[in-house]
């Protein structure tokens, strides 16, 4: 249960973020346009969360790896989870923007 709880906020098991975007993987920011445009990984792919069910052509390689982030980890908590119930094979919270930020 609190592993569950960690990996949701993006305190999982460690992951080579830097590695991954080294190696091609999307950066999906899932936080609104308004928090997005005061900031952001460059590069990065804008989808809202509330947003990310209708707008899954947006990513349309199911194969690519994905990281997700937000403000804080909740969010993205939530969009890796919706992504890996639609099919997609390697997702990974990478939580808040700017703490993925640095890693990569």
């Amino acid at each position: 249960m609190l592993q569950s709880i960690l990996n949701l906020v993006g305190l999982g098991p460690s992951v080579d973020f830097k590695k991954l975007k080294n190696e091609g993987a999307i950066i999906l920011d899932v936080r609104s346009k308004g928090e997005y445009a005061q900031g952001h990984i460059k590069g990065s792919i804008n989808i809202a969360v509330d947003q990310l069910a209708t707008n899954l052509n947006k990513l349309s390689d199911k194969k690519k790896v994905i990281i997700t982030c937000c403000a804080s980890g909740g969010r993205s908590g939530m969009a890796k989870r919706i992504l890996e119930s639609n099919g997609y094979a390697e997702v990974h919270n990478g939580g808040g923007w700017t703490s993925l930020q640095s890693k990569i």
